[in-house]
C-alpha cells in the first residue's frame, strides 16, 4: 500500500503513535484520505494543529493526500511565517467548555474569572455544540472527542493534576494578565455583582452579618460570597499562576 511521510514537530510528536525520535511516521495512504484522517490515525487532534504542509504548501485539513507525499504537521506558537489553512479564528475574550472529567479544572478557571461551562450533565454531542455556538474552546483528555470534524477549538489537556492543569491551560492560552478573581461564581459561572448587606440579612448566619460588611451576589444562582479565610489562599493561587506563566514565557 502506498504511504506518506508525516513529520511532527514540537509537542506533537509527544502526542503521537508510531512517531520515532525525530517525530516522523509512515502513514498508509489509501485513497482518498484526507491529511486530517492521516494525522489523526497518529493519534494527533487536529484541533492541537496550527499549520500543515504537504511537500512545502500549506493546505487545509480536507486535503487529500497520495502515496509518496510529504506532510509535515506543526503545533500552536510555532512561530512560522508561513500561511496557515487551518488556524482557527480567536475567540475573544478567551471562553471554555469542559467535559465531566474536568470539574475541578472548571471551578479553578471559574475562580480565575473565566467563563468555563460545564456540566455532569453534558455528553459529547452537547460539548461539539457548545463548542461551536460559542465559539468556545473544548477542554478535554478525550482525544476522540476533538477529532469530531465539527470542532475547531479544541485542546487536548496534557496533565491529570488539577492544580497543574490550570497552570497549563494558563499558558497555553496566555491567559495571566486576563485574570480576574472572584468575579465569577464557582458554582454556576454567573457573574457576581456586589450587594448591599441589608438586601441579604436575612441569609446571614450572625457571626457572618457581625463580622463581614462586603458582600458579592452571583447573577445566576444567587450564591452570595464575602471576604474569608479562603481569600489569602486564593490570593496566593493567583500568584502561584501568574508566577507560573511569567517562568515558562
Amino acid at each position: 500500500m502506498d504511504r506518506v511521510t508525516v513529520r511532527l514537530y514540537g509537542d506533537l510528536a509527544d502526542l503521537a503513535w508510531g512517531a520515532d525520535r525525530s517525530g516522523e511516521a509512515q502513514v498508509p495512504a489509501p485513497s482518498p484520505r484526507s491529511v486530517k484522517d492521516a494525522i489523526e490515525s497518529l493519534g494527533v487532534p487536529h484541533t492541537e494543529v496550527d499549520l500543515v504542509l504537504v511537500n512545502g504548501d500549506s493546505v487545509g485539513f480536507d486535503h487529500l493526500v497520495v502515496g509518496g507525499d510529504r506532510v509535515s504537521v506543526y503545533p500552536h506558537f510555532a512561530d512560522l511565517d508561513v500561511p496557515s489553512a487551518v488556524r482557527p479564528p480567536p475567540v475573544e475574550p478567551p471562553r471554555f467548555v469542559l467535559d465531566v472529567h474536568l470539574g475541578r479544572l472548571a471551578e479553578r478557571l471559574r475562580l480565575l474569572g473565566f467563563d468555563t461551562l460545564y456540566s455532569r450533565d453534558l455528553d459529547d454531542a452537547d460539548l461539539a455544540a457548545l463548542s461551536v455556538a460559542g465559539p468556545r474552546w473544548l477542554l478535554t483528555r478525550d482525544r476522540g472527542l476533538l477529532m469530531r470534524r465539527v470542532i475547531t477549538h479544541g485542546y487536548l489537556v496534557r496533565s491529570t493534576d488539577p492544580t497543574e492543569q490550570v497552570h497549563e491551560v494558563v499558558r497555553r492560552f496566555g491567559l495571566a494578565d486576563a485574570i480576574a478573581q472572584l468575579t465569577r461564581c464557582a458554582r454556576c459561572n454567573g457573574l457576581l455583582h456586589a450587594v448591599d448587606k441589608a438586601e441579604i440579612i436575612d441569609r446571614l448566619q450572625p457571626g457572618t452579618a457581625a463580622e463581614h460588611h462586603v458582600f458579592t451576589r452571583c447573577e445566576g444562582c444567587g450564591q452570595l460570597y464575602w471576604p474569608g479565610s479562603h481569600r489569602g489562599a486564593l490570593q496566593a493561587f493567583v500568584d502561584e499562576v501568574r508566577g507560573g506563566a511569567e517562568r515558562s514565557v
